[in-house]
């Protein structure tokens, strides 16, 4: 069974402040967007390692110990509660960038949770999958969901919003540079946004400019000055809006549905797709 997660951007981010645990409150709205990566699972034969599970990937190169890809995580989480499920064989395709802020590794997570849900027929409710997805990361419900949310939090409370983006084209460009999450928070002076970010994403996209924010993005444009110029060049190509997504490095523009993005704009070392 082959199933297909898309990535995410972010209307908006404030970090509003830091818990006890060590994790932030924030608020945000998460939308979904059609670049996808892909993932296969099939049943093994046999037993074909003590912890059940071979793992291989293609695509985009993943950095780390294999053993803490979420995908693995997710596989795990369940076998606790399911260890009735068999031997598999998993591969991901890898094609979302990471430490993009597109949540990627997040999205796959949560697309192995419904792909052994539904293979298996383990009749997990939606309600339980999101359960199972808070325990792999805060990005992670948003995708058992898959549909625009304000998010609140640490991101995993969830509300359905619908901002009406219908009448637009986005252009998300990913220059290819990894933006630790761990120093992009402790960057962030938390403070709650005089600019409530579920109404201002309800208004006419061309309102957004100077009040819809990125908490992360004054420290990570000043570190990265390709960025500040990746958002400059995204204005300069006609956008309504640009923002950084998450805490990077990727930038995403809303442009008016007619408009012709010239691509040749960006290096060609960057990944742009136009979307609408």
């Amino acid at each position: 069974m082959i199933s297909f997660p898309n990535c995410k951007i972010n209307l908006g981010l404030n970090i509003i402040r830091k818990r006890a645990d060590g994790y932030h409150d924030l608020e945000t709205v998460f939308y979904p967007i059609p670049i996808n990566d892909a993932i296969e699972i099939i049943a093994a034969e046999k037993s074909i390692a003590k912890d059940e599970i071979r793992f291989s990937s293609s695509g985009l190169t993943i950095d780390g110990d294999t053993e803490n890809n979420l995908c693995i995580k997710a596989y795990k989480l369940l076998k606790k509660d399911f260890p009735e499920l068999p031997c598999i064989k998993m591969h991901l395709h890898k094609a979302i960038p990471m430490g993009a802020g597109l949540g990627g590794g997040s999205a796959d997570a949560a697309f192995v949770l419904m792909l052994l849900n539904n293979k298996f027929s383990l009749n997990l409710s939606t309600y339980q999958l999101i359960n199972y997805a808070r325990q792999l990361g805060s990005d992670c419900p948003f995708f058992i969901i898959n549909k625009p949310c304000f998010a609140t939090g640490r991101g995993e409370v969830l509300e359905e919003i619908n901002p009406d983006l219908s009448k637009y084209k986005l252009v998300i460009v990913n220059p290819g540079i990894h933006i630790n999450t761990s120093w992009a928070f402790a960057q962030i002076q938390p403070a709650a946004s005089t600019r409530p970010i579920k109404e201002i994403v309800l208004r006419s996209v061309e309102q957004w400019k100077d009040e819809l924010k990125n908490d992360f993005e004054e420290s990570v444009l000043q570190h990265y000055p390709e960025l500040k110029d990746l958002k400059n060049t995204l204005y300069q190509s006609g956008a309504l809006y640009t923002s950084m997504s998450g805490s990077g490095s990727s930038f995403y523009g809303i442009f008016k549905i007619e408009s012709m993005v010239e691509t040749k704009r960006f290096p060609s070392n960057y990944l742009v797709r136009i979307i609408g």
